[in-house]
């Protein structure tokens, strides 16, 4: 080993948080060029307990990928709140049978996270009414102008709020 060489160990720690109270409910996938991407699998009805937790600023390695791929993926985790809403908005199209674009869906994701980050900006928006009503009516126009969902549901918006509360909320 070359002198100037530096043990990783001595750098990093093995986390291991399980989503065991499932406040968590997005889940992504780690692709062969390194990187996080949203999961193609239908996890509806599926028990997301036991998937590890990767928060912000926290690396990732599929061992499952080296075995098969012969490459070993580490990814660092920089931003993940688009990939929030896109997994609520997907979910929603399979719970209540309807179908949306995906191009659609990831940009609709990107423009629901641009809407709660700009409400979500002061430090005490989940407590006042005012500005959760603003983020409701701002949701419901953002969904409205882009068509989703195809047939009006009030459950769907109520969902994506509630989404935007808790991702805020366990995100801060």
């Amino acid at each position: 080993m070359k002198s100037n060489y530096k043990r990783l160990g001595d750098y990093i720690q093995l986390v291991d948080e399980r989503n065991k109270d499932l406040s968590i409910n997005l889940l992504l996938g780690l692709s062969i060029s390194k990187q996080f991407i949203p999961s193609v699998a239908n996890t509806v009805g599926t028990n997301m307990k036991n998937y590890k937790i990767i928060r912000k600023g926290q690396f990732a390695c599929s061992i499952m990928q080296v075995r098969r791929d012969g490459k070993m993926p580490v990814a660092l985790l920089t931003d993940f709140e688009e990939k929030a809403f896109y997994d609520i908005l997907k979910e929603l199209c399979v719970k209540y049978d309807f179908t949306y674009p995906e191009d659609k869906l990831i940009s609709l994701a990107q423009k629901v996270k641009d809407v709660v980050d700009d409400k979500a900006k002061y430090t005490d928006w989940s407590k006042r009414a005012d500005i959760k009503a603003e983020l409701k009516a701002d949701l419901i126009i953002l969904l409205a102008e882009n068509d989703y969902p195809p047939v009006d549901r009030d459950e769907v918006y109520k969902e994506i709020f509630e989404q935007a509360e808790n991702f805020k909320r366990y995100n801060n």
